[in-house]
């Protein structure tokens, strides 16, 4: 991946739910401008996000409507949920743009 740094004095090491060794790290880096977020799988960093610090704010916007009890802020697909149970929300209304939330179509050839 490239060179890993110490962590900064800014940032934290997060445990997936799905546990085993898998760990979110956040750090700031204020000498680039950057929080950088790397996802672990023991001592092996598997990938990294730069996000810059001007996007901080709207990271955070998203985070803060995230009820920590467990409830859902979206109201909209709760009630689409409850009142078409056999229609699955769209990636629009969920944000899950995971490969199986993606339209299936032909795979695109790569030279």
């Amino acid at each position: 991946m490239g060179e890993v740094f110490p962590m900064p004095a800014v940032g934290d090491l997060f445990t997936d739910l799905r546990g085993g060794d898998r760990r979110m790290r956040v750090s700031y880096h204020e000498g680039r401008g950057t929080v950088v977020v790397s996802l672990w799988a023991g001592t092996v960093c598997k990938g990294t996000f730069q996000l810059a610090v001007g996007d901080v704010a709207r990271l955070m916007e998203v985070l803060s409507q995230v009820d920590p009890s467990g409830g859902t802020p979206f109201a909209d697909v709760e009630a689409t949920a409850t009142t078409s149970p056999s229609v699955a929300p769209s990636p629009d209304q969920t944000g899950d743009v995971s490969r199986s939330a993606l339209p299936m179509g032909g795979v695109p050839r790569v030279a």
